[in-house]
């Protein structure tokens, strides 16, 4: 899945210490969630594996597809421990420290497709155990494209899929009706069909008769994601090189998150901020639309929670595109990589992927799952006779990868929290926050 990142703002000496202070201390407190180097095995030969995730990958026994308890059951020596953490930037800064000092991993790490071309690096492709040749996953059963974009220079492959994040756009029923505004998914996805201004329209409207103390989108950042997710040049040109400063998929995904910032039609919120308060908006009904690629239907059925259930509903949106998906690496320091391999294989084998995608509404990295009836005709509960699985499927289709660089979940964080971030909570003018992120790739990036 795709989560937000840490903030870090240039240009203010007091702010920036203290973020440093609290990114340190971050650091250290996931390190030590994270246990030791995840070589654990009890006395009667028991071995306990690690998994280090962030936001929401459905594996867990409490709110997702009972994964490792089925596994367990079948490997009695095996136990599983997930260390799960909400911010995935902080998550990655922190697995880079590890990786440096080959210490605190776990035995698998999850890694997001941001972060994934970094991974397979040169200063990191020989931390990671090549899953082509350990573990047994058969790599044909997955997408072409996400073999690829996890395969180093010379061939190994350090990283099996987990999802992949189709969009579309979640909405509340019960706000868009108060709105004045059409509730029937077919009718609600015309509105923007093709174009993202025509979105921006839509929240105007809405505006006008919105409920007292609502907002059309939750997060202008998060629309930013949502864009350039439908953008065939982002990051990165088509060599792989970082070019966002010229790329006009970031500019149109920027002018767009800042009209909306400016407009008034956000409820100004971090997505995945530590305080929860994106999350209790959700309980609250504070916005009518998110951003939504297949893994938000989880963080949506979680955060607005059972009151709410009936409420949401899923339309498609404006322009096709993909955010976020992941990957479950073995890194090579482990004393348990054997099994830790097969763990990942297991995992991430096409009749898992169904069974999370029936449960979490992660749509499965795998071919034949992706287009299975049991994908294609799936609901989930909490979004009643909602098509899910069709609706996701179908936006499935139309992806077509947009060329990465190993600085683009970087450079991801700088556009949105630190530019438009700022714009939205802080009124920051749009030149200056361009700016100010300009001065911080070129301070934090070396090229």
């Amino acid at each position: 899945m795709r989560t937000s990142s840490s903030r870090r703002t240039p240009g203010r000496t007091r702010r920036t210490v203290l973020a440093a202070v609290t990114a340190l201390a971050a650091g250290t407190a996931l390190l030590t969630a994270c246990g030791g180097d995840g070589a654990d095995a009890a006395d009667d030969g028991t071995i306990t594996l690690r998994i280090g995730t962030f936001g929401s990958f459905g594996y867990d026994d409490k709110t997702g597809a009972k994964l490792y308890a089925e596994y367990e059951k079948a490997h009695p020596g095996i136990k599983i421990v997930e260390s799960n953490v909400a911010d995935g930037q902080k998550y990655w800064d922190t697995l880079k420290l590890r990786l440096s000092r080959n210490s605190g991993l776990a035995d698998i790490q999850a890694v997001e497709v941001g972060y994934i071309a970094e991974a397979t690096g040169s200063s990191m492709a020989d931390k990671w155990v090549d899953l082509s040749k350990n573990g047994g996953a058969d790599l044909g059963a997955f997408l072409d494209w996400k073999v690829k974009q996890a395969t180093t220079a010379d061939g190994r492959v350090i990283g099996l899929g987990t999802d992949i994040g189709p969009m579309a756009i979640c909405y509340d029923k019960e706000l868009f009706a108060k709105a004045k505004l059409p509730t029937e998914r077919t009718e609600v996805g015309r509105l923007w069909a093709g174009d993202w201004s025509k979105f921006l329209a839509t929240g105007r409207t809405y505006q006008k008769n919105a409920p007292a103390g609502t907002s059309f989108h939750d997060s202008a950042s998060g629309l930013f994601n949502a864009v350039i997710s439908s953008e065939p040049e982002q990051y990165a040109n088509a060599s792989g090189q970082l070019a966002w400063e010229d790329s006009p998929g970031v500019k149109k995904a920027w002018d767009t998150a800042v009209a909306a910032a400016g407009g008034g039609l956000t409820a100004k919120l971090r997505q995945f901020d530590e305080k929860g308060t994106w999350n209790a908006a959700f309980k609250n009904s504070k916005f009518a639309t998110v951003a939504c690629p297949s893994w938000m239907t989880g963080i949506i059925k979680d955060q607005a929670g059972a009151g709410n259930q009936g409420k949401w509903d899923i339309a498609a949106p404006p322009v096709a595109g993909n955010w976020g998906g992941s990957f479950l690496a073995v890194p090579k320091s482990g004393k348990h990589t054997k099994e830790a391999a097969e763990l990942a294989a297991w995992l991430t084998a096409p009749a898992q992927h169904a069974k999370v995608f029936a449960v979490n509404g992660n749509i499965p990295s795998t071919k034949d799952t992706l287009s299975s009836a049991a994908v294609v005709g799936a609901k989930l509960p909490y979004f009643g006779d909602t098509p899910v699985g069709e609706i996701f499927a179908a936006a499935a289709a139309n992806i077509r990868p947009a060329p990465i660089s190993r600085w683009d979940g970087q450079m991801k964080t700088f556009l949105t929290d630190n530019g438009i971030l700022d714009i939205e909570q802080r009124g920051t003018d749009p030149a200056k926050a361009w700016e100010n992120v300009r001065k911080l790739a070129e301070d934090k990036i070396a090229r």
